[in-house]
């Protein structure tokens, strides 16, 4: 507790002396709006919200987009704020999260902000468990949860600025009417697979695995940034032995050390899903996560089918 509270007062120390002199970041988008109204200023915290808010909101004028963490971060598990995300920070007047516990480690300082509203896309969605217990945050990675997540952003966009009510929900059911064209693509092939034994990086897949009615045989590794142990390495090994499973699914975001030993060991090949929580922040943005997904769709029918 009291780490936490010294990195609060040194983030809050820093806001003071370099407030003055932020630099504008990249990853957002604005639309001008030719009257002259005041903007509002929308701040999602990592990729994936970044890319269902810019479709929510797209072509509305007068209102910024902005991802918080660098589009590159990945999962916000552990994630350390900068002077400069606090400062985009105060400067927002919505924050758009995932919920589920994603952003755990940034909730005291979006805590502070007394008159920030928060939208958060995960409301209402049921949440799977790990193995200890906790929820496990990785919604978005289903689809039919990724367009949950899109309503619920306009549905409370729409709650927060009524003036723009009707197009939020407009952008949002055209946003949705491409995730379900998506959803339904991957289900006609996925669902031909013979194999539905899958080995995954870390806990990233659960939500996908029950949308396409895969089972995770096995996870290398349950905290991406944590080296695995030797036994824990040797109990992934048996698994990958004894279902005679052929691949061995790494994430392009984290190391595939530990994936190349299980495969060094056991024959199965390596291939990457991606978990959407990268990617870019200019125009290709928008159909930043159909076509994460629909790499995915290939990858899986390579390596399954």
């Amino acid at each position: 507790m009291m780490k936490k509270l010294m990195t609060i007062m040194a983030l809050l120390l820093a806001v003071v002396i370099f407030g003055g002199c932020a630099n504008t970041k990249e990853n957002s988008k604005t639309t001008t709006d030719p009257a002259g109204a005041k903007e509002l200023a929308i701040l999602t915290s990592f990729y994936p919200m970044y890319v269902a808010t810019i479709n929510v909101t797209k072509d509305i004028a007068g209102i910024r987009v902005t991802n918080m963490t660098n589009p590159q971060t990945g999962c916000l598990h552990n994630y350390q704020m900068t002077p400069q995300d606090l400062i985009t920070l105060e400067a927002a007047d919505i924050f758009v999260m995932n919920g589920a516990g994603m952003e755990a480690s940034i909730e005291d300082m979006v805590a502070m902000q007394k008159n920030l509203k928060i939208i958060e896309a995960g409301k209402g969605i049921e949440l799977l468990k790990n193995k200890d217990g906790e929820d496990n945050p990785h919604v978005w990675v289903s689809v039919s949860n990724a367009i949950t997540q899109a309503q619920n952003i306009s549905e409370q966009l729409a709650l927060f600025d009524t003036t723009n009510a009707a197009q939020y929900r407009a952008n949002a059911a055209t946003y949705v009417a491409k995730l379900e064209a998506l959803r339904t693509k991957m289900h006609t092939s996925l669902d031909t697979l013979q194999n539905r034994n899958i080995v995954t990086f870390h806990e990233a897949f659960p939500y996908f695995a029950q949308e396409f009615n895969f089972t995770i045989a096995a996870v290398i590794s349950q905290e991406p940034d944590t080296p695995m142990t030797a036994t824990e390495l040797k109990e992934i090994i048996a698994v990958v032995e004894k279902l005679q499973v052929k691949a061995l699914f790494a994430e392009p975001q984290y190391s595939s050390k530990a994936a190349q030993t299980v495969a060094s060991a056991t024959g199965a090949k390596i291939y990457e899903l991606d978990p959407g929580v990268t990617g870019q922040t200019d125009a290709g943005a928008y159909n930043g996560y159909i076509d994460i997904m629909t790499s995915n769709l290939t990858i899986l029918m390579e390596a399954l089918g």
